[in-house]
Parts: C-alpha cells; sequence; structure tokens
C-alpha cells in the first residue's frame, strides 16, 4: 500500500521525491495567492471610488466580487477535485488568476471590474480548496493539526500582508495595479506545486452531484449578492428576485442532498457537531477579519488622512499576531480541544471590535489601531487552526473535498457576508448621516437635489463637490468624515453581535475535549488516523 507524506498507511498518489516541507510550501503558496487577491482591493478603494466615480454600493461590490466567486463555487468545486483530480483543478485555478488579474487592472469600469473580481474568485475556487484537501489527505493525527495551522496562519498572514505591498504600490502607479501584485506569486506557485504536489492523493470514485453544486453556486450568490443591494433604495423588486432564488435554490438543495444516493454536500455529516459548530465559528471569526479590514482600509484614508502605504502598514500587528498565534494553537488543540482553543480566539476577537467601536475616533493616535488589528489577528490566529482541524476531523479522507469546501467557505462565505453586513450599514449609515446634516443647516436650501445625491453617494463623492466648492471643502469634508463615523460604528456593533452569538453556540454546542476525540475517532473508517 502506498503511504503518505506522513509515513501513514492509506495514501495513493503518484510519486514525488519532494520532501514534505516542500509540498506544503507549495500548497500554502497556492493558498497564498488566493488570500492576497482576496484581501488587495481593500487599500485601493478610495482610489477606485475616484477613478471609476463609484458609489458606495459599488464600492462594497467591488470589494467583495472575488469572496463571491470563491464562496460561491468552493462546495462545488471541492467535490469535483475529489472525484476528477484534486492537483489538476488546484493548477487550472492557479493559472486562471493570471488573466483574470490582468482584466481587473485595466478595468475601464466598475462593471467590469466587479466580474473581473468573480471571475479570479471564481478560480480561486478550483484552486483554494484542494489545498486543505490535499493537507489532509497526505498528513494525519497531529502532524495534520500542525500542517493546518502553517496554512491557516500563513494564508491568513498573506492577506493581511496584501493591503501593505497594494498601498506601495499605489503609490508608484495607478489603482489597477493591485491587482498585478499576486501574477508573480501565482506564476511561481503554478511551476512549483507542478513539480512537487503529487498528482492523486486518496481521491473519490462516486460520481459528483452536478445538479446540487449548481444549486449550491445559485444559493450562495444570490444570498451575497441580496445583502450587498439591500441599502440601494430603488433595488426592491431585484432584492426580491434574489431572496426568491436564495429559498427556492436553498430548498432544492437540501431536498436534493437528502434524496440522491451520493450526495455533494452530506446533511448527515454536516450535522456532527464537531462539523457544523465549527463551520459556524469558522465563518465568524475569518468574516471579522475581512470585515474589520474593509472598513479598516477606508477609516485610516478617508477619516485619519493615512497615505496607502500608511494604511496597508497599520494593518502589520494583525499579520503578526496570526503568524505568532497560529503555530502554537495547534499545540492548544491537542491539549485542550478545539473549544477551548475556539473560545479563546473570540475572546480576542471581540476585544479587537471593543477596540475599534471605542477608541478609532475621528482624531485617534496609531495605538489602537495597531491593538485592533493585533486583538483580531490573535484571535483568528487561535480559532482558525481548530475550525478546520475539526471539519477536516469530521469526515473520512475520500470526501475531504466536502471539509476542505467548508472551511474554505467559512473565509470566503464568512468574508463576503461580514463584509456585505458591514459595507451595507456603513453606506446606509454614511447616506443617512449627510442627509441629516444637511437638513440641519441653515443652509441647506442652497443644497441641490444632485449636489446632495453626490454627497450620499460616498466620502469620495463628497470629496470631488469639496474640491469644486473649495470655500465649502472643510465643511464638506468634516460632514463626511462625521458620516462614516457614523457607519462604521453600526458595523463594529454588528461584529459584536456575530461574534457574541458564535461564542455562544460554541460554549453550548462543540464538543469537550474527550469527547471530541472519540467522535473524530468514530468518523473515521477502520484503519484510519483522524
Amino acid at each position: 500500500m502506498a503511504r503518505a507524506q506522513d509515513g501513514s498507511p492509506g495514501a495513493s498518489s503518484s510519486p514525488t521525491t519532494a520532501p514534505r516541507r516542500i509540498v506544503l510550501a507549495a500548497l500554502i503558496l497556492v493558498a497564498a495567492v488566493a488570500n492576497l487577491n482576496l484581501a488587495v482591493a481593500n487599500v485601493a478603494l478610495p482610489d477606485i471610488g475616484e477613478a471609476l466615480d463609484a458609489s458606495q454600493v459599488d464600492l462594497n461590490l467591488v470589494a467583495v466580487g472575488y469572496s463571491l466567486g470563491l464562496s460561491a463555487s468552493v462546495l462545488y468545486l471541492g467535490a469535483v477535485g475529489d472525484r476528477y483530480g484534486r492537483t489538476a483543478l488546484l493548477l487550472l485555478g492557479t493559472a486562471g488568476a493570471v488573466p483574470f488579474s490582468l482584466l481587473a487592472a485595466w478595468a475601464p469600469s466598475t462593471e467590469v471590474l466587479f466580474l473581473a473580481r468573480v471571475g479570479g474568485g471564481l478560480c480561486a475556487g478550483m484552486a483554494f480548496p484542494t489545498t486543505l484537501a490535499l493537507v489532509s489527505a497526505l498528513w494525519s493525527g497531529q502532524a495534520r493539526t500542525r500542517a493546518i495551522a502553517l496554512w491557516s496562519g500563513i494564508g491568513a498572514a498573506f492577506a493581511a500582508l496584501g493591503p501593505l505591498a497594494a498601498g506601495w504600490v499605489l503609490t508608484q502607479f495607478w489603482w489597477g495595479s493591485v491587482f498585478l501584485l499576486t501574477i508573480p506569486l501565482a506564476i511561481f506557485a503554478l511551476v512549483l506545486a507542478w513539480v512537487v504536489v503529487p498528482s492523486h492523493v486518496n481521491e473519490s470514485t462516486e460520481p459528483v452531484d452536478h445538479l446540487g453544486g449548481v444549486l449550491s453556486v445559485l444559493l450562495v450568490g444570490s444570498l451575497v449578492m441580496a445583502i450587498n443591494l439591500t441599502v440601494l433604495p430603488d433595488q426592491g423588486v431585484v432584492i426580491a428576485i434574489l431572496v426568491g432564488v436564495v429559498l427556492v435554490a436553498g430548498t432544492g438543495f437540501v431536498l436534493r442532498q437528502l434524496r440522491t444516493a451520493k450526495p455533494l454536500y452530506d446533511l448527515r455529516v454536516a450535522a456532527r457537531p464537531t462539523f457544523w459548530v465549527a463551520a459556524v465559528a469558522g465563518l465568524v471569526i475569518f468574516g471579522s477579519l475581512m470585515g474589520a479590514m474593509y472598513v479598516g482600509q477606508q477609516y485610516m484614508q478617508n477619516v485619519l488622512g493615512y497615505s496607502t502605504v500608511a494604511a496597508g502598514a497599520a494593518i502589520l500587528p494583525g499579520a503578526v499576531g496570526m503568524v505568532l498565534v497560529a503555530p502554537r494553537s495547534a499545540t492548544l488543540v491537542v491539549r485542550y480541544g478545539s473549544r477551548v482553543t475556539m473560545l479563546s480566539g473570540y475572546v480576542f476577537v471581540l476585544a479587537g471590535f471593543l477596540v475599534m467601536l471605542l477608541l478609532w475616533t475621528e482624531d485617534a493616535a496609531y495605538w489602537p489601531v495597531g491593538l485592533g488589528y493585533f486583538l483580531v489577528g490573535v484571535g483568528v490566529g487561535l480559532s482558525g487552526t481548530p475550525a478546520s482541524n475539526s471539519l477536516t476531523g469530521s469526515v473520512p479522507v475520500q470526501r475531504v473535498g466536502m471539509a476542505s469546501g467548508t472551511a474554505d467557505l467559512q473565509r470566503d462565505l464568512g468574508g463576503a457576508i461580514m463584509q456585505s453586513v458591514f459595507g451595507s450599514l456603513l453606506a446606509s449609515g454614511y447616506s443617512g448621516s449627510i442627509a441629516s446634516q444637511i437638513s440641519s443647516s441653515p443652509d441647506a436650501s442652497k443644497v441641490t437635489a444632485t449636489t446632495e445625491a453626490a454627497l450620499q453617494k460616498s466620502f469620495a463623492g463628497a470629496e470631488a463637490i469639496a474640491a469644486r466648492y473649495p470655500q465649502y471643502a472643510d465643511q464638506i469634508t468634516s460632514a463626511a468624515r462625521e458620516a462614516f463615523l457614523a457607519g462604521d460604528q453600526w458595523a463594529y456593533l454588528s461584529g459584536i453581535a456575530a461574534v457574541l452569538i458564535g461564542a455562544a453556540l460554541v460554549a453550548v454546542f462543540f464538543p469537550r475535549h474527550e469527547r471530541e476525540r472519540e467522535l473524530h475517532a468514530a468518523y473515521q473508517p477502520p484503519g484510519t488516523t483522524a
């Protein structure tokens, strides 16, 4: 019998002479392409808004487009990889990142930019879930936990480091240059993965439920779009259609998975407490990171007046927190279990949001900015490993694509939902505050409907009006900052609520350490190690 990379029985793969650490490095680099692409748009949002005359809702869609494509496709493509070849799908998705990055860089409008971001996310949906699936298939036991800790921590750090690199690029080139950052990394990762990653590792021979896959794409995609459009005043019909698609696709997906002999997403497995609680926990944790980065980048540039480089560098404490803590979280999982480790992470994320809510003011110094990101980074580093490890340990290795797809869905759907909710609340709060300030101003009669619409559109729109009327520039900019702070308070409050709900679910429903080990052992076929 062929042996897995850690020497454990049970893996069948094409021969490879590459050391384990090189194979793991290749998988982490492929995942880094997706993580970096996920984050680079945030720092460029103010520049994109100015260059393409984008509204706040347009900017929300640009920011969430990549997550939309990724989250909508990971479940389906994870199953496709299990059946037809994970490594082939990984290579195809990594290669596809290049043309969509080029299209995003030279997009002539927000609509084209949004489509390029969605396309890039779909390519990441091919590559990203297969990286964790291969980690789970090639390693077992404590070696798997350590490998997942490195995969999770380094991947999240790339997401946090992306804004710094993007900020520097923006000082040298135009806004579209941020989307070119991933191309050299994608090419290098593609070549390395081609050389060292085994072609076939414990892949399934079961047929893929393609109908279930299409329904999952419609369900997740429509859900994310509906959330993003809720703040638009004249989109009631579109939102109603999207909600209808969510309900129909969701119902059809559940019925299909319960009735078919070979479900795409085994709902009976998903009902295991070590699976569904970990899935929800990861969704909240990773969504919190993406939501905080999304709002924070605009806060630092629009309110505090940071340059793009300074705004990108401000996130570094978050990356440091993740890199320092993620490898150690594997030890905590082995010693104390996933439940305690995840709850510890929630405490830090909650503290981070409280810092943002209370201390991120109009004249805040840097230390509360750095502290907020550091706390969130530590929380993600602590919670990411147990969330992903519990998912992969709850399914047999032949179906690990389902677990890896769910683990990726945590990041992508969590990021898409939290960014969408944060963005919707930010846009709604901003627009409402501007309207209130105009109506209460003694010069309200002088503000035309066109000017008011431009002021309410986005912070960039307000800056454009300020440049047009320099005699009122200080008042307009001050009002826009006040409006932004009114919106971001609602965003942080929603983040706090999500963290508290997620922590309660983990505390009540996730099994304690001994029971968790018993369940993971019972979920594996005889002769294998979870």
